[in-house]
């Protein structure tokens, strides 16, 4: 152990008529304990939240949407051919996607439609197979008569605001209608409810309704036009550049947007928020730090005297220092893994048993996502101990100006 060790784990163990100092002491530990388990906490919250949007988003939205300027795609086999060539496209598949509204026995609300293919679709919601996609929308005939009706998969949410569930018959309206004698009428056709899907954000779950690309193509009188092409990729986070290689080999009049663009001010106010969150929550181990500086402030006045004999023995200025700055960054290391092993604690409990749970319609999730990262977590440690090592300069450079002979004199 060296001489400054020694000497500064001394002063830590302050004695009974001290007792005032380390009191102080442990609420400088407290302080940078609690505001790193608050950070930690946090931190791990809002890096959960991006994590689990970016997974239900791309659970139920493409990677890529390819669409043409100035109408829908009318020869659109073509075009799939040559997206699936680029290199770095896992699937491409026609679809079909309008505003409407659906009707039932017990309400009306607005929706999206969605016509996607079954034969050439990939699982675009969990649960939703193409294999259970062309049994679940499958036209059957009705019991009274010969005529195939189309069946729709609804959200949970939208189902429940209908008050409808499988089996059951809605009606959607499209505004691409017909002008009669009376103005303009817009298009209506019924659909059985095949069933029911479940993608955890509370927008899709109340607004999207999938339904056949033929039938959703009668239903918006587009004859054999898509909306667009929906393209997935092996990596989404080259979905930026394959979306330009897509546009390059297709060239005027087609364009494609990635899900990050589409997205892009969502994922822009979670990663301000973030940062913001980490400034805010840093001042709490700012606060600490501030305890630490007073803390070792009155060591150095109470110490006055043994600091002049260290001096008058032959210590060095430098070694003044360094005694002062190892007691700052050992307060704050020791509430530093502290509050680094309780935020854990409590990021491993939220994770487990999701205690705390959020109301679907108002946020994005219904219980708090957590996702501990390594890196957080070693970027908030590095940031409270370089707070803390700040805290402790001033103090120390006090006590190495200090001069023996004024010091035993008046001491």
């Amino acid at each position: 152990m060296s001489f400054e060790w020694f000497v500064g784990a001394r002063y830590l163990r302050a004695k009974q008529r001290q007792a005032f100092i380390s009191l102080i002491t442990l609420l400088s530990v407290a302080g940078v304990t609690v505001g790193v388990m608050a950070l930690i906490v946090v931190i791990a919250v809002m890096s959960g939240a991006v994590s689990e949007l970016k997974s239900r988003i791309l659970g139920v939205e493409a990677h890529i949407v390819v669409m043409r300027h100035g109408g829908p795609l009318t020869d659109y086999a073509p075009v799939i051919e040559h997206i699936k060539q680029v290199k770095g496209v896992r699937s491409a598949a026609p679809f079909v996607y309008s505003q409407t509204m659906v009707r039932s026995r017990f309400g009306v609300a607005g929706a999206v439609v969605r016509g996607v293919d079954p034969n050439a679709a990939v699982e675009s919601v969990p649960g939703l197979t193409p294999s259970v996609m062309r049994r679940e929308l499958a036209p059957s005939v009705a019991g009274n008569g010969s005529t195939p009706e189309p069946g729709a998969i609804l959200g949970n949410e939208l189902a429940a605001t209908l008050r409808v569930t499988a089996g059951d018959y809605i009606y959607l309206l499209s505004p691409r209608g017909m002008i009669t004698p009376m103005g303009h009428l817009p298009a209506m056709r019924r659909f059985r409810v095949a069933g029911l899907f479940t993608s955890g954000m509370y927008a899709y779950d109340s607004g999207f309704v999938f339904v056949r690309l033929a039938d959703a193509q009668k239903l918006m009188r587009l004859g054999r036009a898509v909306s667009g092409i929906e393209v997935r990729v092996d990596d989404v986070y080259k979905a930026a550049k394959i979306a330009g290689r897509i546009v390059k080999r297709l060239g005027f009049p087609y364009w494609a947007r990635d899900w990050m663009r589409l997205n892009q001010n969502l994922f822009s106010a979670l990663k301000l928020e973030k940062i913001a969150m980490f400034v805010i929550l840093t001042l709490i181990v700012l606060v600490a730090a501030f305890n630490i500086a007073s803390t070792l402030i009155m060591t150095v006045m109470s110490k006055t005297r043994d600091i002049a004999i260290l001096k008058a023995m032959g210590a060095t200025n430098r070694s003044i220092r360094r005694i002062f700055v190892l007691k700052g960054l050992v307060i704050g290391a020791v509430g530093a893994f502290l509050g680094g092993a309780g935020g854990i604690v409590v990021c491993l409990l939220l994770k487990r048993y999701k205690f705390i749970k959020l109301p679907g319609d108002v946020y994005y999730f219904t219980s708090l996502p957590v996702k501990l990262e390594l890196t957080d977590v070693l970027l908030i440690a590095a940031a409270t101990m370089l707070i803390c090592f700040l805290a402790t300069l001033y103090p120390a450079s006090q006590a190495a100006r200090c001069e023996p002979v004024e010091a035993l004199r008046h001491g």
